[in-house]
C-alpha cells in the first residue's frame, strides 16, 4: 500500500532533541523541611517526556486533592507539578519523587467544575476548552464562526467563572474534522489516514483511525476506487472520543509496528503512552506528511459542527483535510494519539485535537505492540504489531531530516 506525499514543510526528528517551552518552573523555597526532619530539597530528576508522563500519573494518585495538574518542561527536561495548599508533606513527596513543585491557586476540582459550567452554558459549535496546567487556568478557544450573540454568551459564561479561572483565545480558523477526498485510505468518498496498526481482541489484524472516518464509511481501501481491505468494527463520534477500529479483511495481513515518515525511514512503535502537557510530539498524515509541535492541553472538549467530543489531547501541531486519523507519536516510539480535527492549516498553523490512543485501545479491546498485522507501513501513516523495543528512534542523527531533509517547523 502506498500513497503520494505532498512536499511541504516537514519536521526533522533529532536524537535526544526536545523543544524548549519557555515556561519557567517555579521551585519552592528549600527552607521547608518535612515533618520527620527529612530535607525536601531533592534536585528534580531529568526525565524523558514519556517518563514524565508516567510520573505525573503516579503523583496524581499520590497527592490526591492537592494535585492541580502538571506539565513537562522540555527545556530543563523536568516534570513540573502544581499543588494547592500548604501541606509540607505533599511538597516533600512530590520533590522526593523527582518533580519540580510550584504552588497554585486553582485546584483540579475547581477547574473541572468550571469546565462543567462551560459545558452546560457554552456548548457552542466552534468552541473548545482544556485545562492548561502551565497557567493553572482553563484555556477557552473560539474559532472564527463564534461572533455576535454566540461570542457574548461565551464571554459572559467565562466571566461567571471568576477572575483567574479561565482565559479566552480567538482562533482565525474554523474547527473541523480533517477528512477529505484524495489518496491514503479511502471510504465512501472520504479520505483519511491510517493511525496505528493493532491486534484486535480476537487476535486478528486491525488498525485505528478517527471515529468520524469510521462513521463516514463501513469499508476502507488503500487506493481511490480500489477494493476494500478493511471493515469498520467499532466507531465512536461524536461523544466520548473520536476513534474507530478497522479490521483487515485478510487475516493474514501483516502489520508492522512502525510509522512511515517518508524518505524510506520508519519509526518503530513499541507502546501506547499517555500525553503530557509540554511534551514534544510528531504527527504523520497522508496530506501534509510529518510535522512536530507540543501538547498544550489534556481532556479537551471540542464542539464540532457534527457534535461535541470530549477527552481529547490539544496541541499546536498543524493538520489539514485528509490527515484525520493519522499518527501522533513521540521520538522514543510511543503512540500518543489519532488526529481528530482543529482549525487552521500547515501554512498559518492552528490548534489541533487528537484522540488518546490509550483510551481508544481500552475501549475497543485492542493491543498495540504485540502480534502482527498490515501492509499499512506503506499505507503511510503507521503500524503496530511486533514489539520492537523502546528507546530513541534508531538511524536518525542529530541533523538528519526526513523526506527532503527540511528542518522542523512550528
Amino acid at each position: 500500500m502506498s500513497h503520494k506525499r505532498i512536499p511541504k514543510r516537514k519536521a526533522a526528528i533529532a536524537v535526544g532533541g526536545v523543544a524548549a517551552l519557555g515556561a519557567a518552573a517555579i521551585l519552592l523555597p528549600h527552607a521547608n523541611a518535612s515533618q520527620d526532619g527529612a530535607s525536601d530539597a531533592a534536585a528534580p530528576k531529568t526525565l524523558k517526556s514519556s517518563d514524565a508522563s508516567d510520573l505525573a500519573t503516579q503523583l496524581a494518585g499520590l497527592l490526591g486533592d492537592a494535585f492541580a495538574g502538571s506539565y513537562y518542561d522540555a527545556g530543563d527536561q523536568q516534570l513540573v507539578v502544581n499543588v494547592v495548599g500548604n501541606d509540607n508533606q505533599v511538597i516533600v513527596q512530590a520533590k522526593k519523587a523527582g518533580a519540580t513543585v510550584r504552588q497554585v491557586d486553582n485546584s483540579m476540582g475547581e477547574l473541572e467544575a468550571a469546565a462543567q459550567t462551560l459545558k452546560s452554558e457554552a456548548t457552542i459549535p466552534g468552541t473548545a476548552w482544556a485545562v492548561d496546567p502551565r497557567t493553572n487556568k482553563i484555556l477557552v478557544t473560539a474559532d472564527s464562526t463564534v461572533t455576535g450573540d454566540k461570542w457574548d454568551q461565551l464571554e459572559s459564561t467565562v466571566e461567571t467563572l471568576g477572575s483567574g479561572m479561565a482565559t479566552i483565545k480567538k482562533s482565525t480558523g474554523t474547527f473541523k474534522t480533517f477528512a477529505s477526498g484524495g489518496d491514503a485510505i479511502f471510504g465512501g468518498g472520504a479520505r483519511c489516514s491510517l493511525g496505528f496498526n493493532v491486534t484486535a481482541a480476537d487476535g486478528t489484524p486491525a488498525f485505528l483511525t478517527a471515529g468520524h472516518c469510521g462513521v463516514a464509511a463501513e469499508q476502507w481501501s488503500d487506493a481511490q476506487g480500489g477494493a476494500p481491505v478493511g471493515t469498520v468494527d467499532q466507531a465512536v463520534f461524536p461523544g466520548a472520543g473520536d476513534f474507530a477500529l478497522v479490521t483487515y479483511d485478510d487475516p493474514a495481513t501483516e502489520a508492522p509496528s512502525d510509522v512511515n515518515v517518508g524518505g524510506g525511514q520508519l519509526v518503530p512503535i513499541a507502546q501506547a503512552a499517555e500525553a503530557a502537557v509540554g511534551q514534544q510530539v510528531f504527527r504523520m498524515g497522508s496530506t501534509t506528511g510529518l510535522f512536530d509541535g507540543t501538547v498544550t492541553g489534556l481532556d479537551a472538549t471540542v464542539n464540532y459542527p457534527e457534535g461535541t467530543v470530549t477527552g481529547l489531547i490539544q496541541t499546536d501541531v498543524c493538520a489539514e483535510p485528509g490527515d484525520s486519523g493519522g499518527s501522533l507519536f513521540t521520538q522514543d516510539g510511543s503512540a500518543i494519539g489519532l488526529t481528530s480535527g482543529g482549525s487552521g492549516d500547515c501554512t498559518i498553523g492552528g490548534e489541533t485535537f487528537f484522540q488518546p490512543v490509550t483510551t481508544a485501545l481500552e475501549a475497543v479491546g485492542a493491543t498495540l505492540g504485540e502480534g502482527g498485522a498490515a501492509d499499512a507501513g506503506d499505507a503511510g501513516d503507521a503500524g503496530a504489531g511486533a514489539d520492537t523495543g523502546a528507546g530513541e528512534v534508531p538511524g536518525l542523527g542529530d541533523e538528519v531530516g526526513l523526506g527532503n531533509g527540511l528542518s522542523k517547523t512550528r
